[in-house]
Formats: C-alpha cells, sequence, structure tokens
C-alpha cells in the first residue's frame, strides 16, 4: 500500500508505567477517493519499532456495490510489505508479475529490494458485490547489507500460518518466531508479528524473545499495568519488561517488533533507505519511469510527491 506525504503526525506520549515506555494514538491519513486509514508508524517520538518502520490500520470500511479500494501503481524500495486482512479481500499485481488475491487469515510478504512497483485493489467480483474491508498494512525496514536485494513476492495462505491456543486467546503468528513457532514468511530479521483474538477476562504474557515490542490495539480493550487502553492505541514497551494484558471485553490487538536494525532509515513517501543519496535516485528514477510497470495495471500514474 502506498504512503502519504508527510501530515500531522500522530499524537504520542511517554508514560510513567515500567511497562510501557511510549503510547501512541492514531491520526487518520486519507488515501484518495474517500479511503481512510489510521496511521501509528512513523511517529515523530518512535520512528521503527524492531524492524517495522510503517504501520497502518485500513477500515472497517463498508464497501457499496459498486465501490472499491484502489491503491494505483506505486513504488517502494529497500523494505517490505505485509499485508493481513481481518475481513474482506484484495487483488495484489506487482512488477514481477505476481497475480494473487489475499483473504482473512493469510499473509501477503513482498520485498521489494532494489525496486519494485505494485497496485492492490478491490477485485471484480466484490467490486460488484461490495464487501466490509478491515486489515493492517505494514512495512518492514530491511537490514543495510539487504537493502538491495533481489525483489520477490510471497503469499502464504492462512493454513500455512502456525496457530497458538491459549486459555482464552488465539495466536498466529504471522511473521517471525513467538509463543515457541515460527512462521513461512521469509523474514530477513528477527520478526516479532501475532495477531491476537481474546475472550473477554483472558490474559496473554507478551512473547519476550525480542529485543523490541509493541501492542496495538485493533479492537476492545486491555488493560496493562493497571491501565486500560482501547482501539487504536499502541503501546511501545520498554526494553526487557514483563508484560502481560488482560482482556476487558472481547479483543483484537496485534503484537509487532523484533532486533533493532542497525543505522538510521529515511522515509520519503514510499521509499525507505538508510543512505538519503539512495533515495534520490529512487526519485528521479521514478519520475523518469525507469521503473518496471506492473503488468495489467500499466496505465495509471501517481506523480512524485513534492514534499
Amino acid at each position: 500500500m502506498s504512503g502519504t506525504p508527510p501530515g500531522q503526525p500522530p499524537d504520542a506520549h511517554s508514560s510513567d508505567s515500567t511497562v510501557v515506555e511510549l503510547v501512541i494514538d492514531g491520526r487518520a491519513r486519507g488515501l484518495g477517493g474517500g479511503f481512510v486509514v489510521k496511521r501509528l508508524l512513523p511517529s515523530p517520538r518512535r520512528r521503527l519499532v524492531g524492524p517495522f518502520i510503517f504501520f497502518d490500520q485500513m477500515g472497517p470500511v463498508t464497501l457499496a456495490p459498486g465501490e472499491g479500494m484502489d491503491v494505483r501503481p506505486h513504488p517502494h524500495i529497500a523494505l517490505a510489505t505485509v499485508t493481513y486482512l481481518f475481513a474482506g479481500e484484495l487483488l495484489h499485481r506487482d512488477s514481477l508479475g505476481s497475480v494473487q488475491t489475499i483473504r482473512p487469515g493469510d499473509v501477503n510478504w513482498m520485498l521489494a529490494g532494489h525496486g519494485i512497483v505494485h497496485s492492490e485493489r478491490s477485485g471484480e467480483q466484490t467490486r460488484h458485490a461490495g464487501q466490509t474491508l478491515h486489515g493492517i498494512q505494514s512495512w518492514v525496514a530491511l537490514p543495510t547489507a539487504l537493502e538491495e536485494s533481489e525483489p520477490r513476492f510471497e503469499h502464504h495462505p492462512a493454513s500455512s500460518i502456525p496457530t497458538v491456543e491459549l486459555d482464552g486467546v488465539v495466536l498466529d503468528v504471522i511473521a517471525g518466531t513467538a509463543y515457541g513457532q515460527r512462521s513461512p514468511v521469509g523474514v530477513l530479521s528477527p520478526t516479532l508479528y501475532v495477531h491476537a483474538r481474546l475472550q473477554a477476562g483472558a490474559r496473554l504474557p507478551v512473547d519476550a524473545e525480542h529485543e523490541q515490542r509493541a501492542i496495538y490495539v485493533v479492537g476492545g480493550a486491555v488493560e496493562l499495568d493497571q491501565q486500560t487502553y482501547g482501539e487504536g492505541t499502541m503501546l511501545v514497551l520498554r526494553a526487557g519488561a514483563e508484560a502481560s494484558l488482560l482482556a476487558r471485553e472481547p479483543a483484537r490487538v496485534m503484537l509487532l517488533g523484533g532486533e533493532k536494525l542497525a543505522g538510521e532509515r529515511f522515509v520519503f513517501w514510499n521509499f525507505v533507505s538508510s543512505d538519503k543519496a539512495r533515495i534520490e535516485r529512487a526519485k528521479a528514477d521514478w519520475q523518469a519511469r525507469r521503473f518496471a510497470s506492473v503488468p495489467g495495471d500499466d496505465v495509471e500514474f501517481i506523480p512524485l510527491p513534492q514534499d
């Protein structure tokens, strides 16, 4: 999915909790066509959590028959996009020739490496029938030595994603490792990415394997360190803190993080890199239309933002 030019940043404030370091409240961002997302990362107070440098919640939004979501072809470098849906479906196309519908519980992992172009749109059937669309779009920055990797696309159906069941909790290990399970997704650095569904009153200890961790409350309300947090809130945990969530009501949360990446990362539009000059080259390449086109979706062109 495409990012948008910088605007009003997410709200973020420090916490005096011994468990929570930072609380980030998402802000609305328009992607065009009336489609609005809730953006959590990057935040001025915290650009990355582990390798995660971009984190949007899309929906839930109801698209009437004849309506659809259209994220037009756009480029990426030096990151991997991760698309995960709770409801609805999208059709992914990219400049490698990939054509793949993603449905709830599936994982689309697209490694941009030295450059890729992709689009995400409502498919013909869902556009005709209408649908409710709800999910998370995130970007994972790559280790410096792997930023110029060969692009690739992976689709992992929901049936291939490891599931862990605890007392009143169901966990899907989307990417990386957690709770003794390893996802088949081809991550390039230690990664934590888990979808958790909690019944009211259930407790979930947050896996402590990873260096950096955050919790995003998609829906419902959870208690952590005697504070209650509602939907649309990201909680960045203190390093090494023991954290256990209590669901005050049925809740859906995402756990994200991993190993801290070495060096700084710069972001412009849909480009991420440890090298500002590399981003300038990507900008020039997009303006000159030197990126590969998307077979079957090569008519529309998004101009490079000016700031």
